[in-house]
């Protein structure tokens, strides 16, 4: 068999799992961080995209419908050298050593914190010698430059006044490259994992502001796009 090569350019993460739940969390953190991310529900589809996208690295669940996650490991390491990731329920020590032993590179149990996922997945890429996404300081939307850096936001190089919340707001909704990004999400951007189920819609307040602030008309936005019953976008020239 041909063995996947370790330099993979813009290959995704491929995330296994079957709970819907459990994907949709890793994906929008791996995401937000710059990741490309693709998903497979259960071992036969996994062990395809292994093959068929060559993924950068593997965030891999054990109890999968069909073939389990020590059948897809053992196929991924007949192919590859791809760093994988174990996120599994069970999490005794015994199964994180039986994990470990079957060639995974790390083991994280659940429930986790995405963070420490974020955390692990880029060590793992040093490791391997594959580069993470560059956290850029300077980003940009249409006229608009963020600078994170130095905590200042211009328009057509004129600089407008912004709390960090602002900042945070921005830089999520730049950094989804047009993606529709949720309120949930958008709210751990400004609070961190947990302070969401608390605030509820409060999003849609800071959403206001800060489009004041820019002069973008929600009806025929500049710059942030509502999608009802989503989230919002950054209005993305194509």
């Amino acid at each position: 068999m041909q063995v996947v090569p370790r330099t993979l350019g813009r290959a995704p993460i491929l995330v296994v799992d079957d709970d819907p739940k459990i994907v949709h969390l890793v994906r929008m953190y791996l995401e937000r961080e710059g990741f490309d991310v693709v998903a497979a529900a259960d071992g036969v589809s996994a062990i395809a995209a292994i093959r068929e996208r060559a993924p950068r690295l593997l965030v891999l669940d054990v109890m999968l419908p069909g073939l389990d996650g020590f059948s897809v490991l053992r196929a991924a390491r007949a192919d590859s050298d791809v760093p994988v990731l174990i996120l599994s329920a069970r999490g005794s020590t015994a199964d994180r050593i039986s994990g470990i032993a079957s060639g995974a590179d790390d083991y994280l149990p659940k429930p986790f914190s995405p963070g420490e996922l974020v955390v692990r997945v880029k060590a793992l890429l040093r490791r391997a010698g594959v580069s993470a996404p560059r956290d850029e300081e300077k980003l940009a939307l249409g006229d608009l430059t963020v600078d994170r850096d130095r905590h200042e936001v211009r328009r057509a190089g004129e600089r407008i006044a912004v709390t960090g919340s602002d900042l945070r707001l921005l830089t999520a909704l730049i950094q989804a490259r047009g993606r529709i990004v949720s309120r949930e999400a958008l709210l751990d951007a400004l609070y961190g994992d947990g302070e969401s189920e608390i605030l509820d819609r409060t999003i849609d307040v800071y959403i206001r502001r800060l489009r004041e602030k820019l002069g973008d008309d929600p009806e025929q936005p500049r710059y942030i796009a509502t999608v009802r019953g989503a989230g919002y976008r950054a209005v993305i020239e194509r």
